[in-house]
């Protein structure tokens, strides 16, 4: 056992004795092996307890971090304990954790089962005992949500905020997502651990929306910000420069090249209005074809002075662009464009804000 769980089942007995007047024995049995009929089991710690009532017995499952995911699974190895041995002993059941979320504690209410977390939060409904003590947990240790924004993962998100507002089934998700039910599912496992997706139905009808939105795109936007990609500044004279979106598309379209779409402050200023003008441009082109939009465009390589930048990308990048209605050109997604704003230059941060209440509403 680790010694921060060591501390932790410390914690607990402490908190357990003060709270019932009882004393639990300093004999504690970990990694208990028992039988059923798919197997053999462990349970993760048996602990006796002298009380004035008599006897009794607490069987305990330990976590790091607790979420309704890893609460269900909690559950299902306590039930499986008790079970296996006789009426007579049956034991209380109790999580014990570092961190138990909202929904976690909640669930754990439902079932009648006992927790205890790293916050002094103490929950137990056994016969004449009756402990309530809720504190407000103390922040979980970062889960590995970067993971969600990596390759077609990112491409779920993407296409779950998109449909933020909607009930959707794991087919319908891959299609908007353009992968893999497969990576659907894996990406909507770990939404659901933190507690950012709901779900309703079974099998084929199951059914998920997203209800932490704007939590899972604060999430994002961290992640965005780590991200290595290939960007090349060029320099395309333009006798008018407020007509530059124009002038840039024109030659794309001349040169028949599909598959970018504009981002970044010139294209969020034409969804969301809000600068006088922006005389730079940030084009989305397909990895290893920098070289071939330059041309096509005319660019020069600049190192100061520049007024076009080139990003390579694929995946959540290229969903979901759209045209304008008023404008002819290819624009990315409101959700891309607000990320690629998020460099801190001019003013970026207030046309971001303009555009995340204006258009993208979370």
């Amino acid at each position: 056992m680790r010694p921060d769980s060591q501390s932790l089942v410390d914690q607990f007995v402490q908190a357990f004795e003060e709270a019932t007047e009882s004393k639990i024995s300093e004999e504690r049995h970990f990694e208990v092996a028992f039988q059923r009929p798919d197997g053999k089991h462990q349970l993760d710690l048996l602990l006796r307890v002298d009380s004035p009532a008599g006897e009794r017995f607490l069987a305990v499952e330990m976590l790091r971090q607790g979420y309704p995911r890893d609460i269900r699974n909690a559950i299902w190895q306590l039930e499986e304990y008790r079970l296996s041995v006789k009426d007579a002993l049956r034991p209380i059941p109790i999580v014990v954790a570092e961190f138990l979320s909202a929904g976690a504690r909640e669930i754990l209410r439902e079932r009648n089962i006992g927790f205890f977390d790293a916050s002094g939060s103490l929950f137990l409904r056994h016969k004449h005992w009756l402990i309530n003590i809720d504190r407000p947990a103390k922040p979980a240790r970062p889960r590995r949500a970067a993971a969600l924004f990596t390759g077609a993962r990112e491409q779920v998100v993407h296409a779950l905020l998109q449909s933020h507002h909607r009930w959707l089934t794991g087919i319908e998700i891959a299609s908007l997502a353009e992968t893999s039910p497969y990576t659907v599912s894996l990406t909507m496992q770990e939404l659901e651990r933190l507690e950012m997706v709901e779900s309703e139905g079974s099998g084929k009808n199951l059914r998920r929306r997203l209800t932490q939105p704007s939590e899972l795109f604060d999430a994002w936007i961290v992640a965005w910000s780590a991200r290595k990609e290939t960007k090349t500044r060029w320099y395309s004279y333009t006798p008018n420069p407020k007509t530059l979106l124009l002038t840039l598309t024109e030659n794309l379209e001349r040169e028949k090249l599909a598959d970018w779409s504009f981002t970044g402050p010139a294209a969020a200023n034409v969804l969301a209005p809000l600068l006088t003008n922006v005389e730079t441009a940030e084009v989305i082109v397909p990895p290893g074809k920098t070289h071939r939009y330059a041309e096509a465009l005319g660019l020069e390589r600049v190192d100061k002075g520049s007024n076009v930048t080139l990003i390579e990308r694929t995946g959540a990048s290229t969903l979901f662009r759209r045209q304008h209605p008023e404008f002819p050109s290819w624009f990315a997604s409101p959700f891309i464009q607000y990320l690629d704003l998020q460099d801190g230059r001019g003013r970026n941060k207030e046309l971001a804000s303009h555009l995340r209440a204006d258009i993208l509403k979370i």
